[in-house]
């Protein structure tokens, strides 16, 4: 059984009277992607800051494998929403600066941020002022600095703001590879069609609330047949366990209510005449789930 690296239990944060995060708790074990999920404004950022130590909670507590936040700072690695570099610095003097500060000697870091400064396609900017960077550039020596000290737990705050599509897919490789390792990763993006791509379970939040948790199967198992594909002639607006009726690209999406069953309705439309050309039951992405989830369907 693995390790559970990192624990979160009932994190509640208000400022002021705006309740930010509301009772949040989140386990996260060694070899594993988590997705912290949401929307901007959802609390993902507040989370991270509560687990990490950098805020108090105004409940709840967090464990680091086994210890406070504060305790286990060399074996975290973070990378922050907000970029947090020296631009005033060459690339390689930071990161081997930043190396030290985690306990490294200076020739490992510096060994360390070559290595990887090739491996992210960086190796022509060692000597680079990190001002001069493009934003990808900056973006690519963040997370070389959350991950130079080779830490037991990272922390990604949309790690992937400013990378092209070819640098996107170089990292989630790289991430894939980490976790392959036995390193713990949360991973926290409004980028669901990403987090689908590598993350093994998934919170999503929603108004500071974790409203779905669980595998990407169990998410999917659990919203299978609640959306079906329909071109029908008539298609009457009151069908039994029908929520709602949208457009599709092809005809029409009936959502339905949670418990539905899909085979009764069809036998209901069925039993009302009229012509069926199209019935699906869709599967669902995490997008189309969480906007489900949200709307309260």
């Amino acid at each position: 059984m693995r390790e559970t690296v990192l624990r979160a239990e009932g994190l509640r944060k208000e400022f002021g009277r705006m309740r930010v995060v509301d009772d949040l708790s989140l386990e996260v074990k060694r070899g594993e992607i988590v997705g912290l999920l949401g929307p901007n404004g959802s609390g993902k950022t507040t989370s991270l800051r509560m687990m990490l130590g950098l805020i108090p909670p105004d409940s709840g507590r967090v464990a680091i494998l086994g210890c406070l936040p504060q305790a286990v700072r060399n074996r975290i690695g973070y990378l922050p929403e907000e970029r947090g570099l020296y631009p005033d610095e060459k690339a390689l003097d930071m990161l081997v600066y930043l190396g030290q500060l985690r306990g490294m000697s200076r020739g490992e870091a510096r060994g360390r941020a070559l290595r990887w400064m090739a491996r992210l396609g960086l190796e022509g900017h060692a000597r680079s002022k990190v001002k001069k960077l493009s934003h990808g550039m900056q973006q690519r020596v963040q997370f070389i600095a959350s991950i130079l000290h080779d830490p037991e737990l990272l922390i990604l705050d949309e790690p992937f703001q400013g990378l092209d599509p070819i640098q996107t897919h170089l990292l989630l490789q790289i991430l894939a590879q980490l976790r392959d390792q036995g390193m713990a990763i949360i991973l926290s993006t409004h980028q669901l069609d990403l987090a689908e791509r590598i993350c093994d379970r998934v919170a999503m939040l929603f108004r500071g609330r974790i409203v779905i948790e669980g595998t990407l199967g169990e998410i999917r198992r659990k919203f299978a047949g609640r959306v079906v594909r329909v071109i029908a002639e008539p298609l009457p607006p009151d069908l039994p366990g029908v929520r709602q009726i949208r457009p599709s690209e092809r005809g029409k999406e009936l959502l339905l209510e949670e418990h539905a069953d899909p085979d009764s309705i069809l036998r209901a439309l069925l039993e009302r005449g009229g012509r069926i050309d199209l019935w699906e039951r869709h599967a669902l992405s995490l997008y189309e789930v969480f906007h489900l989830v949200a709307s309260g369907v």
